[in-house]
């Protein structure tokens, strides 16, 4: 397991930033298998203005996208030095489900796994849990570009 990660070197490994970038510190890593991320869920996210003002929830697409940019981290640590620049594109999901609401004040802890890997395609399966209650889970497909 290699060291926690924070912001500074997320952002060395993922192209994303405000207001996009979805994770805010790798918790643990096992380059080629597992993944542990942390997203603090904060009312002062952008979304919240109207996903609903009155009951704000977290969007779904939102919670795969940082299960995606945490499995992007997994990918990035698990690929050899000479492929460091690849960016990672999603191209599918299945098996999605949204268990519970995500709201602010939720810590969401998101954990990948790295099913399979070849060349320039990776499977991947994710969980996003809050409270050690699964909220999320998806398998994702990407493709490792140039």
């Amino acid at each position: 397991m290699d060291k926690v990660e924070d912001i500074n070197s997320i952002m060395q490994r993922l192209p994303h930033r405000y207001p996009f970038l979805l994770i805010d510190r790798i918790l643990e890593v096992v380059p080629g298998e597992t993944l542990a991320a942390l997203k603090n869920v904060s009312y002062n996210e952008p979304f919240f203005q109207g996903h609903f003002p009155e009951l704000p929830i977290m969007p779904g697409v939102l919670i795969l996208e940082a299960m995606g940019q945490a499995g992007g981290v997994l990918v990035y640590n698990s690929l050899p030095p000479e492929n460091k620049d690849s960016l990672f594109f999603f191209t599918g999901m299945d098996k999605v489900r949204f268990r519970k609401p995500v709201v602010p004040g939720d810590q969401l802890i998101l954990k990948v796994r790295l099913l399979k890997q070849r060349t320039r395609m990776v499977k991947m399966s994710g969980q996003a849990l809050v409270d050690d209650q699964l909220v999320a889970e998806a398998e994702m497909m990407a493709a490792i570009g140039e």
